[in-house]
């Protein structure tokens, strides 16, 4: 039983770190990465989908996104949707492409993009807590019914406090890493 409560938050936990990854790939640094891309839905027939569901994207240059829509019909759609996607870029259409230049950060928005990376990671850290402080209600809940011991709940309470430490020294290493590759110029 507590071996289920265990492996539970370990599962839960290990959500909230995909959950952190996941927002910092949509954080935009100085390099190109295709990632940056993947939030955005452009309408197709009627429906919002994902841009990578109608058209290609691929890193031309180290500074440089370049989309390939499938149907030339879509060119000015996709455009639309990169310029009024919030990440402050300017696509340029030629033909049937559309190159996305990544402008170089300015010092005063590596700052504000770290500002955010760290609030990020703060709230993966709650969400880690959460859900220590939800497993360990749940053990004293047993322990309250008799199911368990008191030396079992104190020891289950030690085993997710450890789980509990090993992801949030995940989320510092992630964060680190972001802020790294935030500062590099």
């Amino acid at each position: 039983m507590i071996d289920d409560l265990k492996k539970d938050a370990e599962t839960r936990m290990g959500k909230s770190i995909d959950s952190l990854r996941h927002e910092l790939s949509k954080l935009r640094t100085g390099r190109a990465h295709t990632s940056l891309l993947d939030h955005i839905t452009v309408e197709y027939y009627g429906s919002q989908v994902p841009l990578t569901q109608v058209a290609n994207v691929n890193v031309a240059d180290s500074r440089t996104l370049s989309v390939t829509p499938w149907e030339k019909p879509m060119v000015p759609v996709i455009e639309k949707a990169i310029m009024s996607s919030g990440l402050g870029l300017n696509p340029i259409t030629a033909g049937e492409i559309i190159r996305v230049p990544l402008p170089p950060l300015t010092e005063e928005r590596r700052k504000d993009m770290i500002r955010v990376v760290r609030q990020e990671g703060e709230n993966a850290r709650v969400a880690i807590r959460n859900i220590r402080r939800d497993v360990n209600s749940d053990c004293k809940t047993l322990l309250k019914e008799k199911e368990i011991t008191e030396d079992e709940e104190r020891r289950a309470e030690d085993d997710v406090q450890k789980i509990t430490d090993k992801y949030v020294t995940q989320v510092d290493k992630l964060l680190e890493a972001k802020e790294k590759d935030l500062m590099e110029i």
